[in-house]
């Protein structure tokens, strides 16, 4: 079993910077995907950014370019910077963890954090 706990949310400005950090616990070992994914009320669930067991890293269009997100396997550390933001990346973030394929639809992965807001004001 995984637990994920989500942290670094906060208001800002548009254009401002925010990092988000999501801590793992349990059995999770370096193969796992890992992502960060984002509700904004009244919308649907949308997967922003994955990182495989690999190193390898996919981000949705709209905030590729302005995030990044990063893993620390020793310290079963997820991260996401977010630079540049907009108004429009105003949501609940929430991270992830699969452990099979890796990818930006919400289907695969298995264990999920609480969330943790993000409001960005124009």
């Amino acid at each position: 079993q995984v637990q994920l706990m989500e942290s670094g949310g906060g208001s800002v400005q548009a254009g401002g910077s925010l990092t988000l950090s999501c801590a793992a616990s349990g059995y999770m070992d370096r193969s796992y995907c890992l992502g960060w994914s984002r509700q904004a009320p009244g919308k649907e669930r949308e997967e922003v950014a994955a990182i495989d067991g690999d190193g390898k890293i996919i981000y949705a269009d709209s905030v590729k370019g302005r995030f990044s997100i990063f893993k620390d396997n020793a310290k079963k550390l997820l991260l996401l910077q977010m630079d540049s933001l907009e108004p429009e990346d105003t949501a609940t973030y929430y991270c992830a963890a699969s452990r099979g394929r890796c990818g930006l639809d919400q289907i695969l992965y298995t264990y999920w954090g609480q969330g943790t807001q993000v409001t960005v004001s124009s």
